[in-house]
């Protein structure tokens, strides 16, 4: 007879198992590559260690050209995806997605590893995510502890970034920015892509089904026990009364895939941002025929293609016209 131990609580295959007594086994995302400079798209990167207390690391990614450029680079802070509880930094998945990314659009970037569910409920990912960020912020005079960051970025054209559970990550840092100032750092956007946020009550064609549901409720109760339940604002901050009125920027790209059943809420997002206090520029993307995160999955497909050089015109809107006007930084 099996035991209460090995009995599954929540069956989040192909991506994890909870087991009753408390047990994760990871069945994706489990992999790790070096840092290094990659033969393929030029780009090197090294792993810092941003926080002793909590023994977690950052990767940076410079590209090939940097060293050769006049000017300072915009900075992308990335936060992986993976429901906060699988996935890392320094998968392959984010590991070559970034490689690609920096190659594309030229920009210094910085991919956050953060303390993951059920070992380390939220909020322990948002409090890693903010420390990483003041991390990076330390070195706008120069000065900090990593010499990439104080030469190549221009803090004046900073993006957050990252997918599902990494999207509503940046969301919330975007958030949190306005109460929390970052001396020296200036965010210029945001880009979700296919965010992570649920409700308890379905929001235009989105899906209906009770285990579908209920399923998505259980991984957002794994990650986070102590939650409220899926009207918590971690989860659905787009129904609070507040929501875009304390925004930390001015534009936002959301991306969404059409057939992700976390699609509907990707719009509904864009759609209440829009009419919220916020007045900034919204822009959105939808993928056709394609599911979560498939741009990760299936890189070199032509949605993922278009979607890489569609997030690499966003982040470098801004720095042509900055270009034009003569006000960008230099090295």
């Amino acid at each position: 007879m099996e035991s209460a131990a090995s009995e599954i609580l929540i069956d989040g295959v192909p991506f994890f198992r909870l087991y009753k007594d408390g047990r994760i086994k990871r069945l994706s995302g489990t992999e790790n590559v070096p840092p290094g400079l990659d033969p393929k798209t030029n780009v090197e990167s090294k792993d810092l260690l941003y926080s002793q207390e909590i023994a977690q690391s950052v990767r940076i990614y410079v590209p090939g050209t940097v060293v050769t450029s006049a000017q300072k680079l915009p900075l992308l802070v990335y936060f992986h995806g993976g429901g906060f509880c699988i996935e890392s930094a320094f998968s392959p998945t984010y590991h070559n997605y970034l490689n690609a990314l920096v190659a594309e659009a030229k920009i210094v970037a910085v991919s956050v590893n953060y303390r993951r569910s059920p070992e380390h409920p939220l909020p322990a990912a948002y409090d890693d995510s903010w420390t990483a960020l003041k991390w990076v912020a330390s070195h706008y005079v120069g000065t900090g502890p990593e010499q990439w960051l104080n030469h190549y970025v221009d803090f004046e054209n900073v993006y957050l970034s990252g997918d599902s559970a990494g999207a509503n990550i940046s969301h919330h840092l975007a958030v949190k920015i306005t109460n929390e100032k970052l001396d020296g750092m200036n965010l210029v956007g945001i880009i979700l892509t296919h965010p992570f946020f649920w409700g308890k009550e379905p929001v235009g064609d989105e899906v209906k089904k009770p285990a579908i549901r209920a399923k998505m409720d259980g991984i957002w109760r794994l990650a986070y026990p102590t939650t409220s339940g899926s009207d918590d604002p971690w989860i659905n901050p787009i129904d609070d009364q507040s929501f875009g009125r304390f925004l930390g920027c001015k534009r936002v790209l959301v991306c969404v895939a059409e057939k992700d059943v976390m699609r509907h809420r990707g719009w509904y997002y864009c759609e209440k941002l829009k009419n919220s206090e916020w007045g900034g520029e919204v822009e959105m993307i939808e993928a056709q025929g394609d599911d979560h995160v498939f741009h990760l999955n299936k890189p070199n497909c032509p949605n993922a293609v278009a979607m890489l050089k569609q997030v690499a015109e966003f982040i470098n809107q801004v720095t042509k016209r900055r270009r034009a006007s003569g006000r960008q930084s230099k090295l």
